[in-house]
C-alpha cells in the first residue's frame, strides 16, 4: 500500500525519508523520527505503536539490525513492514511474510527502500538506483528515489498523499530542534509531482530566489517578493509598482512601515529614493 526510501547524507549526517501512498496523510502514518538517533518507517499492517517503539529501541542503543530482527519474531507483526536507519548510517529493513504482494525490500550503504501493494518488480529497484546516482543534497536524491518508485508504477491502487522528512543527524538543542525539512501532501491526484513543487519552493525560501516565490508564494506575500526581486534587478519601476499594488491591500501599508528597519526592506527604499 506503500512506497518509501529512508537515507543518510554522508557528508552531513542528515537523515531523511521520501514515502508515498494511496492512503490519506502518510506522513503521520510512515515515519518516526528523532534527531540525532534515526529515521523508522512502518508499512503495511504495522501496529500503530510500532515506530516509536523501535525509536525508543534506537535511542536506548540497538542496532536496526536488532531491532527488526526482534520485530520480526513477534506473531502480530507478520503483516507489517519496517525499515530502520541510525544516526551513524546503519540500517536494516524485513518484510513480513503476510505483507501485500508485490512487496519487498532493498538495503544498500546508508539507505533502504521498501514497499507493498506495488504494480510491479521494478520499483524497488529503480527507487534504488535513483537514489544513488541522483545529484543534489539528501532531499534532492530522496525525492528523485521517490519520483523513480512513481514512474515504475509507485503503489497499485494509486496516489493519493506523501511526504518528506529530513532532520539532522545530531541531538536537537535549544537553538536547534534539528528539522531541516517537512513537508506533507495528504491529498493529491499526483502527490509526488506537488511534493517535488513544495521542495522546490522550500528551496526558494532557502536560498531566497525571490523571483521564484514573486511567482509561487501566497497572494499578497508575491507582491512582496517581486518589489525585493525587482530591487535585485535594480529595476526601479518594477520596485514601485509592486510596493504600490502591496499598499492597496488592507493592512500592508501599516505592515510595510513597521519593517521600515528590516534590511530587506531598506533595500528597496534605497532603490526608490
Amino acid at each position: 500500500m506503500t512506497f518509501s526510501v529512508l537515507g543518510r547524507d554522508a557528508a552531513t549526517g542528515d537523515l531523511g525519508i521520501a514515502v508515498s501512498s494511496c492512503i490519506l496523510a502518510v506522513g503521520r502514518a510512515v515515519p518516526t523520527a528523532r534527531p540525532g538517533v534515526g529515521i523508522v518507517a512502518v508499512q503495511a499492517r504495522s501496529r500503530r505503536g510500532l515506530g516509536a517503539s523501535l525509536l525508543a529501541g534506537l535511542a536506548d542503543g540497538a542496532s536496526p539490525a536488532l531491532l527488526v530482527r526482534r520485530a520480526a519474531h513477534a506473531a502480530e507483526d507478520v503483516e507489517r513492514q519496517i525499515a530502520v536507519l541510525d544516526a551513524s548510517g546503519s540500517v536494516a529493513a524485513d518484510t513480513g511474510p503476510g505483507s501485500f504482494p508485490v512487496s519487498g525490500h532493498l538495503v544498500g550503504e546508508g539507505f533502504s527502500v521498501q514497499g507493498n501493494m506495488l504494480a510491479g518488480e521494478d520499483v524497488l529497484p529503480a527507487m534504488a538506483q535513483a537514489f544513488t546516482t541522483a545529484d543534489g543534497d539528501l532531499a534532492d536524491r530522496l525525492l528523485a528515489a521517490l519520483t523513480a518508485g512513481q514512474d515504475a508504477g509507485g503503489d497499485l491502487r494509486g496516489r493519493q498523499s506523501a511526504a518528506l522528512l529530513v532532520m539532522s543527524g545530531e541531538p536537537a538543542t535549544e537553538e536547534d530542534d534539528g528539522v531541516r525539512m517537512d513537508l506533507r501532501v495528504d491529498d493529491s491526484g499526483d502527490p509526488v509531482a506537488q511534493l517535488r513543487m513544495l521542495r522546490n519552493l522550500q528551496r526558494a525560501y532557502d536560498e531566497g530566489d525571490y523571483e521564484t516565490l514573486a511567482v509561487f508564494a501566497p497572494e499578497g506575500a508575491r507582491d512582496l517578493y517581486a518589489a525585493m526581486a525587482a530591487t535585485r534587478r535594480g529595476d526601479r519601476e518594477a520596485a514601485r509598482a509592486a510596493l504600490e499594488a502591496m499598499r492597496a491591500r488592507p493592512g500592508w501599508a501599516a505592515w510595510l512601515a513597521s519593517m521600515a528597519g528590516d534590511s530587506r526592506m531598506s533595500g528597496v527604499s534605497r532603490l526608490l529614493g
